[in-house]
């Protein structure tokens, strides 16, 4: 066969995939067009940059997903979640053969946007923000295509795929059950349906994973639906949805899962939000989360020098201040601000926190 590395590849996902994959050389093309690679697809070097010219993907190993400066070392991270969805996507995809490198990249940079101290953290910035710009708000998975779109590489972007930047912008905005956001009008890539549905199982899963690790839930806790239909284990309740997913999408144009399933799995997501996500447990947490990120907001929009010397530039427009100042915090690790809040609000030589 002639042609290069990548026309081979090209070639051989026609022939292969799915009618309903996005194909390769389909694509729609980059903000700013490029020489093609020799070897790799351009979602293949999107999935590249992402790896490894991305610094936003990185931090991702400090940033929460549920218990906030965690002691047990194996809790999810921001990265591990990521990592998870990821797997999760490229099994989905390559079942009902679909663009295993697109998916995986807008996995990789589906929560890049995200801040610290995980959704608490992201509610206290949008309250923070609004604060100084009414007209404003802050919600991750738009931050995220801003991360990749404007802000990495020094204000020079990423410039990756149409698609991918749309699968990015296609995370759900708000905890919904999976029969809702399925039966939605949806015109991105099934890739990027195939992401949103992973996000789900994989959170759902691995957050209940780390709440039975902890103590916070125990398994008699679990409502019968969830483990009659489910399973009993992290394993058998992934591997349940997943599979349902598979065999209920098959050559089909959108992706869709059995009743039972879904209804299960909607029991599930209602259980850990009431038991975990917006529960009395983390309301002191999320007391504390509220008050660093705000305090942290208001120090820089009013505080010049440590503006400058942060981000090195200190705007006199206001709504171009919180803007600078609302990018700054949500690119923070969890003990990065931890750390900033102790340098700017606690007496010299106080001791640390640490354990």
């Amino acid at each position: 066969m002639s042609g290069t590395i990548r026309e081979r590849t090209e070639a051989w996902e026609a022939e292969y995939l799915s009618p309903y994959a996005q194909l390769s050389a389909r694509s729609r093309g980059r903000a700013h067009p490029e020489e093609p690679c020799p070897v790799r697809t351009c979602y293949q070097r999107d999935r590249d940059r992402i790896i490894h010219l991305c610094r936003a993907f990185r931090r991702l190993a400090h940033k929460t997903q549920v218990f906030f400066s965690p002691r047990e070392d194996h809790l999810r991270t921001r990265l591990s979640h990521t990592l998870e969805v990821a797997q999760i996507g490229r099994t989905i995809a390559k079942a009902l053969r679909l663009n295993e490198e697109l998916t995986e990249a807008i996995a990789l940079a589906h929560d890049v946007g995200h801040t610290p101290f995980g959704h608490c953290g992201e509610e206290a910035l949008d309250e923070a923000y609004r604060s100084h710009d009414p007209d404003a708000h802050f919600h991750h998975a738009e931050h995220s295509l801003r991360v990749v779109d404007v802000l990495e590489r020094g204000g020079q972007g990423l410039n990756l795929t149409h698609e991918v930047r749309e699968g990015i912008l296609a995370h759900p905005k708000a905890l919904r059950g999976p029969r809702e956001y399925l039966a939605e009008e949806c015109s991105t890539t099934l890739e990027a349906q195939v992401i949103r549905v992973a996000d789900q199982i994989a959170y759902l899963n691995h957050d209940l994973d780390d709440c039975l690790r902890l103590g916070v839930l125990h398994e008699e806790d679990l409502p019968t639906e969830v483990t009659q239909i489910l399973g009993r284990r992290h394993s058998q309740r992934v591997g349940r949805m997943v599979l349902d997913v598979i065999e209920h999408s098959m050559d089909a144009p959108r992706l869709a899962m059995s009743e039972e399933v879904a209804l299960a799995s909607e029991v599930l997501m209602r259980f850990m939000d009431e038991r975990v996500y917006h529960s009395p447990l983390l309301e002191d947490e999320r007391r504390k989360v509220r008050g660093v990120v705000q305090q942290l907001f208001d120090f820089y929009m009013n505080n010049d020098v440590a503006l400058r010397q942060a981000v090195g530039t200190a705007p006199e427009d206001r709504k171009l201040r919180a803007r600078v100042v609302c990018d700054y915090v949500a690119g923070m690790t969890d003990r990065f601000a931890h750390s900033q809040f102790v340098h700017h609000f606690l007496p010299s030589g106080f001791p640390s926190f640490d354990v």
